[in-house]
């Protein structure tokens, strides 16, 4: 089982170097890799889980923050309406993303980071992307909103940037031009 103390912090030079690809057919290793990202996300969203072994909550988890240097992803949360959206990918690349862009008006956060880092965090309102699940079938996703920002993030992961790298150094609360915020309904 993945616990916090898998996971690598700010600093560790890991976070900072581009994933390799992972061989298609996936193999065992691969896919249990997947399934054990993802059981994170789902334990750290349960609260007597989380709790019991001290797991910081999350929504994603990419392979380099274990310090695998390899291109995998796991996402489970849900979107601005309530839908669940849970994948476990292997080079996952954006294929397509809109000009238009959006962002977190409360910003962004990451289990790597141990820190509050105020600032917007701009990204693509839209995006289609494609990857390998768990069975090694070729997925495509067509993204949007929050969902695509989690997707994004995590997709950075394995490019070796942090969100706090896109972050306006000089004024980490100013307007993202033309960007429109994310809204939740209630």
């Amino acid at each position: 089982m993945i616990t916090m103390k898998d996971i690598i912090r700010e600093g560790h030079p890991t976070l900072t170097m581009k994933a390799k690809e992972v061989p298609v057919p996936l193999s065992n290793e691969h896919v249990q890799l997947m399934k054990d990202m993802l059981q994170y996300i789902k334990n750290s969203q349960d609260e007597r889980l989380a709790e019991k072994y001290d797991l910081r909550e999350s929504v994603g988890l990419a392979a380099p923050q274990l310090n695998i240097l390899e291109r995998i992803i796991a996402v489970h949360s849900e979107d601005e309406k309530g839908k669940i959206h849970s994948y476990a990918l292997a080079n996952p690349k954006v294929i397509s993303h809109s000009e238009e862009m959006t962002y977190l008006p409360t910003g962004e956060g990451c289990l790597s980071i141990d820190r509050e880092v105020e600032g917007l965090v701009p990204r693509h309102r839209r995006l289609t992307i494609e990857g390998y699940d768990m069975d090694s079938k070729k997925v495509r996703l067509r993204l949007r909103g929050y969902i695509g920002v989690v997707f994004q993030h995590e997709i950075d992961h394995l490019n070796g940037v942090l969100f706090i790298d896109r972050i306006d150094a000089k004024n980490p609360m100013a307007p993202i031009p033309g960007a429109k915020a994310i809204e939740f309904e209630e």
